[in-house]
């Protein structure tokens, strides 16, 4: 049954590491003081003028009581399934939708102008972005663009010296996947482009994901030939240098989005609420958060060693949720301004952990993962199935 507000408003394979949490996307292979970055970005530098009047992109959305949402490929938003999805929206408490705009490869999931600098990585898979947005806005559904940042093969392999070469090749893990280096302000800017024209279509929201170095970059940062950029000549330590870079780069973003009037969210390893810093991929829980309107933690229970004393973590997905909430509260509260916690939540099957390792992912668990949030206070969420065939009869609002 739809929530009185919605009426109100108008109507992947994963390779398991030492580490408690790790994406599907897996890439193979103590508290330092607080220093002050290297590379300051003051407001001259990365700052637009304050516009007189906000951006107008025609549509109007209204921010929902509490942004309940789905992953949503550029195919899914494209084709057939789009109806089903909305259909979903209209009949359930959801209300929001996380579209791939830039997607894993480094595409982008429609045809820009010839004019535009990302003509050429456009793709024909929303057909009519405008019109997807139309039937959002009269749903009054909240679009949110998902943007995927540093992983970009396509980039890598158009222009090597953005990315990071093992001898005379363009790096790529496990998966075949290639990264673009973070330490690079013409990489920073090439995905804020991006963001500024899903902004201008429309999104109020812009999600970046891979917002980070590769896994396991600690390892092979010796190894690999890559640009430092400004922060080469930094005096701090390799980890800092890349911790630096990754924050820096999300302040920057977020700056520059603002004359468009949307809202900036990262999604981020659950894991790096754990630690003072991830080491290798340049997460920092904190300093992200400190930099965003909203933070988006993938808590998948399948993605957990047994850090919080849950053998397996799969089998337990309140339990395991319930432990990661109390965590993030613990240091979000440390912040002066928090963003809002809208974590990633589970909703399909982690079989290749093998049996008794894992269990089918229905109803019953994907309520029990929003129950565990709700009684921490935590309202907000979003699921994830790579296929977008999400579990049917759920209470959003358990």
């Amino acid at each position: 049954m739809l929530k009185w507000s919605k009426v109100a408003t108008s109507l992947c394979l994963i390779t398991m590491c030492a580490l408690p949490f790790q994406t599907a996307s897996a890439e193979g292979d103590g508290a330092a003081a607080h220093e002050k970055r290297s590379l300051s970005l003051s407001k001259k530098e990365i700052a637009s003028p304050a516009p007189r009047f906000a951006y107008d992109s025609g549509f109007t959305f209204e921010y929902p009581d509490a942004v309940r949402g789905v992953y949503v490929t550029g195919h899914s938003a494209g084709g057939a399934r789009f109806e089903s999805l909305t259909k979903l929206m209209d009949d359930t408490d959801l209300n929001a939708m996380v579209i791939d705009i830039k997607d894993d490869h480094g595409y982008v999931t429609y045809e820009p102008e010839e004019s535009s600098p990302y003509a050429k990585v456009g793709q024909p898979y929303i057909k009519d972005p405008k019109a997807i947005l139309k039937v959002l806005e009269e749903k009054q559904i909240y679009p949110i663009a998902r943007v995927v940042v540093f992983k970009d093969t396509i980039l890598a392999n158009e222009k090597p010296e953005l990315s990071f070469k093992d001898g005379s090749q363009v790096w790529k893990n496990g998966r075949g996947e290639s990264f673009v280096n973070p330490f690079l302000k013409e990489v920073w800017d090439y995905n804020v482009g991006i963001a500024i024209e899903a902004a201008k279509m429309g999104f109020q929201e812009i999600q970046f994901d891979y917002v980070r170095f590769p896994e396991g970059f600690e390892k092979r940062d010796g190894e690999l030939k890559y640009d430092g950029g400004e922060y080469a000549s930094n005096d701090t330590d390799n980890v800092q240098k890349r911790v630096n870079a990754v924050t820096d780069f999300v302040e920057y973003a977020r700056e520059k989005l603002k004359p468009y009037g949307v809202k900036v969210s990262v999604d981020i390893f659950g894991y790096t609420a754990t630690l003072p810093e991830a080491p290798g991929i340049g997460q920092n829980f904190s300093k992200i958060s400190d930099n965003v309107d909203v933070i988006s933690s993938m808590i998948y229970p399948s993605h957990w060693t047994p850090y919080f004393g849950i053998a397996k973590p799969d089998l337990q997905p309140y339990e395991l949720v319930s432990e990661y909430a109390k965590l993030e509260k613990s240091k979000l509260a440390e912040l002066e301004n928090p963003p809002i916690s809208r974590p990633w939540l589970q909703d399909f099957t982690a079989s290749w952990l093998g049996s008794g390792n894992y269990k089918a992912y229905g109803k019953a668990e994907v309520e029990a993962q929003i129950k565990a949030l709700n009684d921490q206070g935590i309202k907000e969420f979003l699921l994830w199935d790579a296929g977008n065939t999400y579990t049917e009869g759920v209470d959003y609002t358990p």
